[in-house]
């Protein structure tokens, strides 16, 4: 396969990677999956290691040693240093003869844009955390730091288990209003009361990540008519507006028709009631928002954005596209 215009996609989670090797005809020659990029917990160079491997069995299937452009889009890449820094750190894998990391959420607004024009959006994702950017065509973007709690953030399939097992727990003790919850977090796994839930959270019994699963305990209980539960996922759609307004706003478009992306596992499954809240709120404060939710691979958002960047003809864009395209859904 000749170099030229080829480009390696990549879109690392923070649980799995997926990487995509694309020839100048936008033909999928190469694909693989490996694990998670967390730059934060292992160390620059031991997460784009991990990196590596999926990229090594990619390169080798599409029968190649490197690409023309790479188009990296990272979880935790969150502030421009950090994407300057991991670029860097790509640069000297020799992968590609050019190299560009964003955030992963950018693979996001890249994939659920049903255009290929030139980029023009906002795009939140809420899976186990939350975060929005936005693009204009000329460049310019809107982001936010997106680090947790002292960035302002609220929420996200992690941020709402939180909450669920404090309100449980409240309740359990006396320190706070009923709620269903207590019943049903613990039974999710089995245990016959929220204490002997903190106990196996706190000793390890259940490891963290198990946390996770009690976000979809949530917005069942939420369905079924519980009111802490409802208020929890009411406060998540009204994080997901405010974070999308605020984009909108920087970027001069709240006042003209442009897409709103939502995905992420958490806005990717549309429970009614978050679905309906945010398209509510959204029509009320931004009127001319056409939201979108996006289930396709992000991997596909990240091969956009390198076929973008190496000037590839619409044709080519189209077919990897339909490569990978099952899920871009106008509400």
């Amino acid at each position: 396969m000749g170099v030229g215009t080829s480009v390696l996609a990549i879109d690392a989670g923070n649980s799995k990677t997926d990487v995509a090797v694309i020839d100048a005809e936008g033909r999928i020659t190469g694909t693989a999956r490996g694990g998670g990029f967390q730059p934060p917990l292992v160390g620059v160079e031991p997460a784009v290691d991990v990196l590596a491997e999926a990229v090594a069995r990619a390169l080798a299937e599409a029968g190649a040693d490197s690409v023309g452009h790479v188009s990296a889009c990272l979880a935790n890449a969150d502030l421009p240093v950090e994407e300057r820094q991991l670029a860097e750190a790509l640069r000297r894998r020799g992968w590609g003869a050019s190299v560009e990391v964003r955030n992963d959420t950018f693979a996001v607004l890249r994939a659920g844009l049903l255009e290929d024009a030139e980029p023009r959006g906002v795009a939140v994702v809420c899976g186990a955390g939350i975060n929005c950017v936005g693009m204009l065509p000329d460049g310019r973007t809107a982001r936010f730091p997106a680090i947790g709690r002292i960035s302002g953030d609220w929420g996200g399939g992690g941020g709402l288990a939180e909450e669920a097992l404090w309100h449980a727990a409240r309740a359990e003790d006396g320190r706070g209003g009923p709620t269903a919850l207590r019943e049903t977090l613990p039974a999710h796994f089995g245990l016959p009361s929220m204490y002997a839930l903190i106990e196996a959270l706190h000793l390890g019994r259940l490891s963290p990540a198990r946390r996770h699963e009690l976000t979809p305990v949530l917005f069942t209980t939420a369905a079924a008519g519980d009111a802490v539960a409802r208020s929890l996922v009411d406060r998540m759609a009204d994080e997901v507006v405010a974070m999308s307004t605020v984009a909108l706003d920087r970027l001069g478009l709240l006042g003209e028709e442009a897409p709103v992306v939502l995905g992420g596992s958490v806005l990717a499954a549309r429970h009614p009631q978050l679905d309906d809240r945010v398209r509510a709120l959204l029509s009320e404060r931004a009127p001319k928002a056409e939201p979108r939710v996006v289930t396709a691979r992000p991997v596909l958002g990240a091969a956009l954005l390198g076929l973008d960047q190496v000037g590839a003809p619409a044709q080519v864009h189209a077919r990897v596209r339909a490569h990978y395209e099952s899920g871009v859904h106008r509400r």
